[in-house]
């Protein structure tokens, strides 16, 4: 079966969660259930009489799986759990690379040789390996920090690469989230926000850079997901307190043994 909208699916992703769920603005009229929505069709209908072969359905997902690693490794596979691992996929990948249509090389150091990537992704490999350039009016370089789900395919550590060296018990489960900063694991906060792990250079300015902008990063994120509450430590010298300084500057409060950004009520009084 299938579905021409996502509805369905986040219906039922929203049954499963735990969290807590957030307010309506409005009360839907709908008086079917959302999983309902949307108008259902038969899979086998769009297939016609002669379904793909087990070689098309892997050059498919071959495809799906470059695109969205953009360098594809054998951990990289694993994490997906793909039946039969890089090795089930390895002569559709190899097939690729004789046509042309991929790139095989050891882009990425610690992995192993036999690494898949689109061309693009070579490219733009090259520009990110450039030392950032400060602006022109001397402040310091500009950096790009997201806070993204552990299980995000966007995160690529705990699958296709590893943990920091003295990350501990990290993983890869729901509700935890990570930051990364240009593309390097700065932060972890497990999945019942009552542990903050921060994984900061040791050198400056390169340290004050980075934790600058994981603490940006999660007051945003705060503010968004309306987790206001959140990096409570085991003990006060666990790793998130080296976040302290830039967390008091992103606007955060100390409570207990974490952090807390008030609401733009508590501002606005």
């Amino acid at each position: 079966m299938t579905n021409d909208t996502l509805a369905p699916l986040r219906a039922r992703l929203r049954k499963g969660s735990r969290g807590r769920r957030q307010p309506r603005a409005f009360r839907s009229r709908r008086t079917s259930p959302a999983i309902a929505a949307g108008r259902w069709g038969l899979v086998d209908r769009l297939l016609g009489t002669n379904p793909p072969s087990a070689t098309e359905r892997a050059t498919v997902t071959a495809r799906q799986l470059i695109g969205r690693h953009g360098v594809l490794t054998r951990e990289a596979v694993v994490g997906e759990g793909y039946p039969g691992g890089f090795a089930a996929l390895y002569p559709v990948l190899a097939a690729l690379e004789e046509q042309g249509h991929v790139r095989r090389g050891y882009f990425l150091a610690g992995l192993g040789g036999s690494q898949f990537a689109d061309p693009g992704a070579v490219e733009k490999l090259r520009i990110l390996g450039q030392p950032p350039a400060a602006s022109q009016d001397g402040d310091e370089p500009s950096v790009t920090a997201a806070v993204l789900a552990a299980t995000d395919p966007a995160n690529p550590y705990g699958a296709a690469l590893p943990w920091p060296g003295d990350a501990g018990r990290l993983a890869r489960v729901a509700g935890a989230h990570v930051v990364l900063v240009d593309g390097c694991p700065r932060a972890y906060l497990s999945r019942d926000a009552r542990e903050l792990r921060a994984f900061l250079p040791a050198e400056e300015p390169a340290r004050s850079r980075a934790g600058r902008a994981v603490a940006r990063a999660l007051a945003a994120w705060a503010q968004r997901a309306g987790r206001l509450a959140l990096a409570w430590g085991e003990a006060p010298e666990s790793s998130g307190s080296l976040l302290q300084p830039y967390l008091l500057e992103a606007g955060f409060v100390p409570t207990g043994r974490g952090f807390r950004l008030p609401s733009q009520e508590e501002l606005g009084t």
